[in-house]
């Protein structure tokens, strides 16, 4: 079994210490869906949607929101990222959003890309609930990630 990083030898949560660690190129990709009806997909696509333009206030939100993560996420280092993309996919009854970050530094950026992905698919529903309030959002996930002393990962597909 792999030793918990964010634990001391006593159990309690702690930052674990980047200090020593070489300064690396690191990237990671995550992805995320919310289904909807057939008539909010539609709104979102034509930018009909109630609140105005859904997926770019997403993406925006979703950049923000990953600039933040360590102000969310209680054990998390700060990250100064040097890049946040969010792309967007329409699906059959669905919107699929797919956020990768970048940096060069001591730790990894797979929490930053799930917090983007996760927080532009709730802008998605807050921004159309209006329309469907059955809104669904999951399979939000690591994709991918490279850089650190774990290298390359992919997930399985």
């Amino acid at each position: 079994m792999t030793k918990l990083t964010h634990l001391d030898e006593s159990g309690a949560a702690r930052m674990v210490d980047v200090g020593a660690k070489p300064a690396t190129a690191r990237r990671a990709v995550a992805s995320g869906r919310i289904t909807m009806t057939a008539e909010a997909l539609a709104a979102i696509r034509e930018g009909n949607a109630p609140k105005g333009d859904v997926l770019g206030t997403a993406r925006i939100a979703g950049i923000m929101a990953a600039k933040r993560t360590g102000e969310l996420i209680p054990l998390c280092h700060p990250l100064g990222l040097e890049a946040v993309t969010i792309d967007f996919a329409f699906e059959e009854g669905a919107i699929r959003a797919t956020a990768t970050a970048a940096l060069t530094g001591k730790t990894g950026v797979e929490m930053e890309a799930m917090t983007a992905t996760s927080i532009a698919l709730l802008t998605i529903y807050d921004m159309a609930k209006a329309i469907d309030k059955g809104m669904v959002i999951g399979e939000v996930r690591l994709i991918a990630k490279s850089g650190g002393k774990s290298g390359e990962w992919k997930a399985d597909t």
